[in-house]
């Protein structure tokens, strides 16, 4: 008999969890019924692709961040027509379901020069999409005091425009108030992550993917009742005791959690993850005592937290933070996974296997396209990596 799924999420689970339901469903979908109720209320929404996005600005406006994700996405027909078969798919499915209309509940979107791929996605949104309000922001590609100074600037124009656009007005109390509620949230997930460090973990990584996918397309307030509720029902769960080998799951763009349970179903359990929909998001707090809430905000977005390929002054500190995460969750073997054609996790890639040969630890270097596909191989070089660690 098959472990039964998450309502509405096709993930399937043992987790007799009412909060884990809700994080699966909205991760497997684009929009959710807490969107719909949102919007219903009159309230607005902005939408945004990058984990550079500080949400704390749209939420001291009263407007609820979305990250915009392809999920579900079976094609590329219509965005094909803007962009080359040699783009990133994800940009490629999102394009198409924007053209398609799956984003109508947006009310306004923010992204940044993250990579040319998305660079490329915005210059076709802006001429083919009748999106209300659409801001691109300048993020660095370097983490020092100039570049934090320059994305504060970035910020300023943003809080102005959301302020213009949707006649609100952000004050650096809301700001203040906004920042407190997302660490909050950042110290539930960490609590989260840290019962994975456990030799009988109480969740999957494919469950842990679907809860972290699952807060970037929820009301924060909601988002941390929920984390509260999930916490409790996993400490009530019995750990996870059969696996061969415990992994860590590196790389970009990944929102799926069925990649990681494919994974799984080979009798590996993933327990930790330096991803953009992972830990990424919430391994640092911004400063909640800075007497500039902007500059807190752009210290933290910039410098504080993991940062991504992109950010090329910072390779040794992303190699500190994934070298340290395999020794406290105890780590067996790493996979790093790359979306086809993404040149900056292409260099990190490279960068990371020299790491790991000297780390000695085993590492599986995997490209992959957005949507699910060449399962069978995944499933195959998988079984030859674990076999690899055990013998």
């Amino acid at each position: 008999m098959a472990p039964p799924r998450a309502e509405g999420s096709g993930l399937e689970t043992t987790l007799d969890s009412k909060a884990f339901q809700v994080f699966a469903g909205a991760a497997s979908a684009v929009t959710n019924p807490d969107v719909d109720r949102w919007k219903a209320a009159g309230g607005k929404v902005i939408g945004y692709f990058c984990s550079a996005m500080p949400e704390e600005l749209t939420v001291a406006a009263g407007i609820l961040p979305v990250r915009l994700r392809a999920t579900g996405s079976t094609g590329t027909e219509l965005s094909d027509a803007y962009l080359s078969s040699i783009n990133c798919t994800y940009p490629r499915h999102a394009l198409n379901m924007a053209l398609q209309g799956e984003y109508a509940f947006i009310d306004g979107l923010v992204m940044f020069n993250s990579c040319d791929h998305i660079r490329r996605l915005y210059d076709h949104w802006i001429r083919q999409l009748p999106t209300p309000f659409v801001r691109i922001l300048s993020l660095p590609r370097k983490a020092e005091p100039a570049q934090v100074a320059w994305f504060r600037s970035e910020l300023l124009e943003l809080r102005n425009g959301l302020q213009e656009h949707f006649g609100v007005e952000i004050t650096d109390d809301k700001l203040r108030a906004a920042i407190k509620t997302h660490n909050e949230r950042r110290r539930l997930l960490r609590e989260i992550y840290g019962l994975r460090k456990a030799p009988q973990p109480p969740l999957s990584g494919a469950e842990a993917l679907a809860v972290t996918v699952g807060t970037t397309a929820l009301p924060v307030e909601r988002t941390n009742a929920l984390l509260t509720e999930l916490l409790a029902d996993l400490r009530r769960r019995a750990g996870i005791a059969d696996y061969r080998a415990r992994l860590m799951i590196m790389g970009g763009e990944l929102d799926n959690p069925q990649y990681i349970k494919v994974i799984e179903d080979q009798g590996a359990l993933v327990v930790a993850d330096a991803l953009c929909f992972g830990s990424r998001l919430f391994w640092k707090d911004v400063d909640e005592t800075a007497a500039d809430p902007l500059q807190a905000l752009a210290q933290y977005y910039v410098k504080d937290r993991p940062s991504c390929a992109r950010v090329f002054t910072e390779y040794e500190n992303r190699s500190q933070y994934v070298h340290r995460m395999l020794d406290e969750f105890k780590v067996d073997g790493a996979i790093f996974e790359r979306l086809t054609f993404c040149e900056l996790w292409g260099f990190e890639q490279f960068s990371l296997t020299n790491d790991f040969k000297e780390w000695g630890v085993p590492l599986l270097c995997m490209d992959r396209e957005y949507t699910l596909s060449a399962v069978g191989q995944l499933r195959t070089r998988v079984q030859a990596f674990l076999e690899t660690i055990e013998g």
